[in-house]
């Protein structure tokens, strides 16, 4: 009802604007009006300095009272980097919007239609049309320039001691790989994918005989972290808003993206106030009716806490020793000693991992 009596007040306010309008034209052709202009002139010449002066205090207001959805301080190092790029962005498109915006209600009303007055005729000022186009074009240069150096800095070779990572999305779920303690990622071929093997792994890489499959990521604070990113159907998107961390996994051309976490997750907790708090992974690609879905957490620890998770991990023969026989038969016996020494190393910390924290994996 009450937006039903809303659109009735517009609506009435819209007919009689129209008859007043109406009356004003008929006035013209009949000779009754010798004015060019009535009140309805200054009328309108008057609301754009109110709108402007309104609609700037309402732009106050808002950005004001929004502050508290935004994101939480950068968790990276190249994140405080983009952040400060993005406020300075931000700075420099504020001052011009409200500078073009002050010209665009202001100019209406100081030169409103005066019949005492006769418009100049000025096409063209090729000066101030060179000093319009040399500022924007060097303050933009500018802006351009700062954020290749950022991103050329986070996309180039990441530094020998990084965590590798490998992020595989597929609708509707991500699917995460790790080196196992050779710290080299095996090959993989999509040929090989089936039902368990959902990323391919390429057993014939001597590499890939301790990899292992995660059900969510793990990191180590303060340390370098290289994800390699594929796609294994449509395009999908990684997607990690606290370490501003955002690259697109492409079917057919591989992506990667490096950046070092700065805050574990403990911390985040504690500094968020928030003890449920989780970073994510999500997909930011609308790759079908189940992207909702994609979501994956992700945890940083201490680096005594990662050695400990990642030493407890089973590599994916272990599992799954059925795979032995896709190992070439040369290469067999040398599968079946990595399986050995993995499943060692995992009795031996399963004791430890106990007393390590790090089940923050909230179920999405």
């Amino acid at each position: 009802m009450f937006y039903l009596i809303v659109a009735a007040l517009l609506l009435l306010l819209v007919v009689v604007g129209l008859l007043v309008r109406a009356q004003v034209l008929i006035d013209v052709f009949t000779g009754s009006n010798q004015k060019r202009a009535g009140m309805s002139n200054k009328v309108n010449a008057l609301l754009f300095p109110v709108f402007f002066v309104l609609g700037l205090i309402g732009f106050i207001w808002l950005s004001v009272t929004s502050t508290e959805n935004y994101l939480p301080e950068a968790s990276s190092t190249h994140g405080v980097k983009t952040d400060q790029l993005f406020w300075i962005t931000m700075a420099v498109i504020t001052v011009v919007f409200i500078a073009t915006h002050l010209l665009l209600f202001f100019f209406p009303y100081v030169y409103q239609f005066s019949e005492k007055r006769k418009a100049l005729f000025y096409p063209v000022n090729h000066r101030l049309e060179f000093i319009w186009t040399v500022i924007p074009a060097i303050v933009l240069a500018l802006l351009v320039i700062s954020g290749w150096k950022v991103w050329s800095d986070i996309t180039k070779e990441a530094p020998s001691d990084a965590v590798v990572v490998e992020l595989v999305g597929k609708q509707f779920n991500w699917m995460v790989r790790y080196p196992g303690k050779d710290l080299e990622l095996g090959k993989h071929n999509f040929r090989k994918i089936d039902e368990l093997n959902g990323v391919g792994i390429d057993f014939s890489d001597k590499n890939s005989f301790d990899d292992f499959m995660a059900g969510e990521v793990h990191l180590p604070v303060n340390k370098p972290v290289l994800f390699k990113i594929r796609a294994r159907d449509v395009l999908h998107s990684v997607f990690a808003p606290h370490f501003r961390v955002k690259m697109d996994a492409v079917p057919g051309m591989p992506t990667k993206f490096w950046f070092v976490p700065t805050k574990t997750t403990a911390q985040m907790r504690t500094d968020l106030g928030k003890p449920e708090f989780t970073y994510e992974i999500a997909c930011t690609e609308v790759c079908g009716r189940g992207h909702f879905g994609m979501r994956m957490p992700l945890v940083v620890h201490e680096q005594d806490e990662y050695d400990a998770w990642f030493k407890s991990q089973q590599s994916f023969l272990a599992k799954n020793p059925d795979y032995l026989k896709k190992v070439p038969d040369n290469m067999k016996r040398l599968a079946e000693k990595a399986i050995d020494e993995n499943r060692k190393q995992t009795t031996l910390t399963s004791v430890s991992l106990k007393n390590i924290q790090h089940a923050f994996a909230k179920t999405f």
